[in-house]
């Protein structure tokens, strides 16, 4: 059985899951939902957050439909160095006890996805076959 030709497929589900993971981030943030913790914590806009949720919102989108995937997948995975360093990093070493595990997985994937392009099911693939 022969798995590599359905990578693109493979690709195409890690690319759609992260993104949509990535964009209720950003929903939460600046739209408040789902509610929780952090909803609305992205409306002050004094705030990192703010930023992040931003770019958690629009890249998400982005990432989600595979439009633009390779721009907005290495904003994205820029995006999550960055709220390592600045916001978990510095609570203590090791990522499991300061919280920023996602952030790295999410740093990763991004940065894969950068590299890779969207697989399949994706505007980006559709735009090209045109």
């Amino acid at each position: 059985m022969n798995l590599d030709q359905h990578a693109p497929k493979g690709l195409a589900l890690l690319r759609i899951m992260s993104g949509l993971l990535f964009l209720a981030h950003g929903t939460q943030k600046l739209l408040s939902f789902p509610g929780g913790e952090r909803a609305g914590s992205g409306l002050a806009f004094d705030n990192p957050g703010a930023f992040a949720g931003v770019i958690e919102l629009i890249c998400g989108v982005l990432i989600t439909l595979g439009l633009f995937t390779r721009p907005a997948a290495f904003l994205a995975s820029g995006t999550m160095a960055a709220a390592y360093f600045i916001a978990h990093a510095p609570q203590n070493f090791f990522p499991v006890n300061n919280g920023g595990d996602a952030a790295i997985l999410y740093c990763f994937v991004f940065l894969y996805l950068a590299i890779a392009g969207p697989g399949a099911w994706s505007v980006d693939a559709s735009r090209r076959r045109a």
